[in-house]
């Protein structure tokens, strides 16, 4: 089966949608994941502008070799690896028909990564990325891409195993993208900090079935140590929606809450409380996405939304409140002017129309919209 993405061209045996079908053992190309590769390519290329010395590029789950395809196009020194016969043959011939060079290995990614030094590693797994983490973090000089496709641990729909996985506790609530994600970067950041080594979140969304980060690394303790610092604890009441976070590696949970008086407050962490993205790197991004990418709409799109997002590290879902408190919801935008009106900063979430970002109250934000006609 012949596929076209990005400018490059590949030969696939099958392509379907990984994440709701398999064990992730066979080869297949997954269409669904263009978006992923397609963001990939742009940070790639707006990396090389952040840091010229980027030349080596390890894709340690090649399957099809899609990806490393599209960073070998894009100059980067390639390397694919993956543990099946099939996959590294047929990664092997789609390097070789597109001309970019670039050697595919069967090899234990793991093994690989302790054995050699790349400035990126790209991890993108069938369901945790655990497994590969320390090796990743040990050795990579300069970025480390992340893929996490097992939500339902990372969000808390399947607490236990996002506990075992990720070595914090993960709540399953309303703004279960955000809660992924944090607590994907948050075991990112600690298994880096092992090593030394700083793991700057520089680039990171969570898109239908995955979350993705972008790990900038820096080889100063003194860093590591710092953003050690920007992981903590939020803790949500269960009644009236209000969340608090606190900055500490122990947490000390409110015996109420501070808004309703409940008791039914849920703590989850420690997860990162800082910055997810770094708007400069993220609008460098957004330029580098040309309109030969399939998903070019898309990705401007939520690139444009990452680069303005607020940090804070919960989102609100616009109808939950609005049902919460008996309303009718209005027009986002004109809930979000009401909301920045009252003084406080509002913006869109990415992951979905009704999610929105602000460092106002729950209290607050229902104060400022009251006198909203849902008709507006």
């Amino acid at each position: 089966m012949h596929v076209s993405e990005g400018g490059v061209d590949i030969e696939v045996p099958d392509a379907r949608d990984g994440a709701s079908e398999g064990t992730g053992d066979d080869v297949f190309y997954n269409p669904t994941q263009e978006l992923n590769r397609d963001v990939t390519v742009a940070v790639l290329r707006a990396f090389r502008e952040r840091e010229p010395r980027a030349e080596s590029y390890l894709d340690a789950m090649a399957a099809s070799g899609i990806r490393g395809v599209r960073a070998a196009a894009e100059g980067y020194d390639v390397t694919c690896a993956d543990l099946d016969v099939d996959a590294v043959e047929l990664a092997q011939s789609n390097l070789d028909n597109a001309g970019t060079g670039g050697e595919a290995v069967h090899r234990n990614a793991n093994a690989l990564m302790y054995d050699s030094v790349f400035d990126v590693v790209d991890l993108d797994p069938f369901g945790t990325p655990i497994p590969f983490a320390d090796p990743a973090f040990a050795n990579t000089r300069d970025l480390v891409c992340v893929t996490a496709t097992d939500t339902a641990p990372l969000c808390g729909a399947h607490q236990k195993s996002g506990i075992r996985k990720y070595g914090c506790v993960p709540q399953n609530t309303d703004y279960h993208p955000e809660m992924g994600l944090r607590v994907l970067v948050g075991a990112m950041v600690r298994t880096a900090a092992r090593y030394d080594k700083a793991a700057v979140p520089i680039l990171s969304h969570a898109t239908r079935h995955y979350a993705r980060t972008y790990l900038e690394l820096d080889d100063r303790a003194t860093k590591a140590d710092e953003l050690l610092e920007s992981t903590g604890f939020v803790y949500h009441c269960e009644d009236c929606l209000h969340r608090e976070a606190e900055y500490s590696l122990v947490a000390h949970p409110p015996e109420a809450c501070s808004n309703c008086g409940s008791t039914r407050i849920l703590e989850a962490g420690p997860i990162w409380l800082g910055p997810i993205s770094d708007a400069d790197f993220v609008e460098s991004v957004r330029d580098e996405v040309t309109d030969d990418f399939g998903t070019a709409k898309r990705a401007r799109g939520m690139l444009e939304t990452l680069a303005v997002e607020l940090d804070t590290p919960t989102h609100f879902d616009q109808h939950r409140l609005c049902k919460l408190w008996g309303r009718s919801a209005s027009k986002m935008e004109v809930f979000l002017d009401a909301v920045r009106d009252a003084g406080f900063d509002a913006t869109p979430a990415h992951y979905h129309g009704t999610a929105f970002k602000t460092d106002a109250t729950v209290a607050e934000i229902r104060e400022a919209t009251a006198h909203l006609d849902p008709e507006a």
